[in-house]
Order: C-alpha cells, then structure tokens, then sequence
C-alpha cells in the first residue's frame, strides 16, 4: 500500500457511532412486489426481508429486476403492486426524515470534479438536518490528507471512498450500494471492502448490488439471486443453493494427464490416490462447487423457465 498516504489501517472515529450488529429487527420487508410495464413484467410477486446491521447483497443478471427492485426500494420508482416497508415506511410517500435515514451510492457520480473533498463534503452537509462532522467524516472514511484534493485528482478507490462519505454524511440507518467496485483494480477493491466492512460491524444495514461474486461473498452476511423478476433464494453464500453439502471434487494430474472425481468423501479419494502414488499426489485440489458455480447453475437452470 505504499505511495497512497490515505491508504492503511482503516480507523473508526466518532462519525460512524451505532448501537448495535445484525440483529432480528427488520429494516426492509417486502411482499409479493410487481413492477409490470404494459405486459412486460419487471419484478414479479418477490418477498424479502433485510434485517438491521445486516450486509445483503442482492445478485442477478441483467435485466433480472435488480434494479426495478432496488429503486422502489429507494423510493425512486413506484411499484404496480405488493407491500413494501423500508425503515418502517412505505417510500412511495418518504417524508424528510426518511430520506435523511437512508443512504444512497450510485455507481458513479461525477459532477463535482472541480470541488475539492472538504468543499464536496461541506456542501452536501448542508442538505441534512443533523449531519455528520465532515472533518471527522473526511478522516473516517481515510481522504484527511486529500482533503485539499479536487475530486477529479483521485484514485478509483479514493473516489469511491468520498462517494461512500457522500452516502452516509446524513447519518444513514441504511446504506443502498449499487455495484460499488465496477472498475476498480484488486488493491482499490481491498480497500473499498474494508470500508464496508467496518460501516457493517458498526451497525449499518446495507444492500449491495454486484456481478463480482467474489464481492459478495466476502462482504454479504446472506445473498439473495433474482431472475425473471422473481427471488430464486436467499441463503448465506456458504448455503446457497446446496453449497455446503454439494459434492467435493477432487483433482489430481494422472499420468494420462488432469483427472477429477466428485465425491462425497474427499478424504477417503485423497487417501487412496495417495497409496496409489506412494505418497503426495500430484497436482492435488480438493474443491467444492464456488458460489459463482452454484450461481450460474441457479441462473441457467431459469432460462428454461422464460
């Protein structure tokens, strides 16, 4: 991480204070959601429910209702039918007060490249009643030393962190994160996780929108797969779809060349093949299916369903 000097030890400071982790309070409830356009059907009779300080990653491909649903959620698009509770409201009609609750980080936003990070920050500080300290946010979210910085100078990671400072200046209960990554290299990815990270383990709800997989799983306490408008599952990504009691594969280099097996017993596979080579065996992996695996399985197996 050398030669960025907003990079490092991420540290919470008195602008992310919240009271409690995960808990069995529900922020959002949904039930039996439709978003139809004439007869094309957007979002289909979906139910879900987010609970508080939990991290929930929403995946599916495109044109899958992901957004549809995100954005009723948001209280940016009303829906045809269903219930919604968001934060113990109904955002068709947000008050306020609800919109100061909820945070919202787009993919990109990019109209303020002239301002620098204190400016940005301060300005948006005004929209709120009871804002963050945007000095003390500044150094939450690791720019302190760009804060003289014009946004238009930094880095992907660094841009993402001000967007993230942006979505919670408010005080946010809930944070809405769409495909917050897209673009970014593995290092500005780490650092972007960190931070999300922390917000979760300080007690902000939040839902992410991704394709990255990978993301999901090391950031979402449970995931939840949409396709044709309708939740295939919702499970912790360990689960998904069978994961946990999926069949092993094991893989070895054979002397005719790459072998695998699936098997329920990976040890028993791995003891044999070691007797069979007189010790370590070649080119061992030992695998079950990834939650990119089980996704696309999940997806495919819809296509039949269209």
């Amino acid at each position: 991480m050398a030669g960025d000097s907003t990079r490092g030890a991420y540290r919470p400071t008195r602008a992310f204070v919240h009271s409690g982790r995960m808990t069995d309070d529900v922020a959002i409830r949904v039930r039996g959601l439709q978003k139809t356009y004439g007869d094309h059907v957007a979002v289909g009779g979906l139910d879900l429910d987010v609970a508080r300080g939990e991290c929930f990653a929403l995946l599916g491909p495109n044109g899958a209702g992901k957004t549809t649903t995100v954005e009723i959620l948001e209280g940016y698009r009303p829906r045809s039918a269903g219930e919604v509770t968001v934060l113990g409201l109904d955002p068709r009609r947000p008050t306020r007060d609800w919109r100061a609750r909820v945070g919202i980080v787009l993919q990109s936003t990019g109209e303020f490249e002239a301002l620098t990070v204190r400016e940005v920050i301060n300005h948006f500080a005004l929209y709120y009643p009871a804002p963050r300290d945007p000095a003390e946010l500044i150094e939450a979210v690791g720019l302190a030393e760009k804060a003289t910085a014009r946004a238009g100078t930094l880095s992907g990671g660094q841009r993402r962190r001000l967007d993230v400072a942006l979505g919670v200046i408010g005080r946010p209960e809930l944070l809405f994160l769409d495909e917050p990554t897209t673009g970014f290299d593995p290092e500005a990815r780490q650092e972007f996780w960190d931070l999300i990270r922390q917000l979760s383990a300080e007690g902000t709800t939040i839902l992410l929108t991704t394709h990255y997989l990978y993301e999901a799983e090391a950031l979402a306490n449970r995931v939840g797969v949409i396709n044709n408008g309708r939740m295939i599952e919702v499970a912790t990504p360990a689960t998904l779809g069978g994961r946990a009691t999926a069949a092993t594969v094991v893989s070895w280099d054979a002397r005719d060349g790459r072998q695998s097996v699936s098997t329920d017993t990976p040890t028993a596979q791995v003891s044999k093949l070691s007797a069979e080579f007189g010790g370590e065996v070649p080119g061992l992996t030992v695998a079950r299916p990834t939650l990119e695996d089980i996704y696309l399985s999940m997806i495919n197996a819809g296509k039949g369903e269209q």
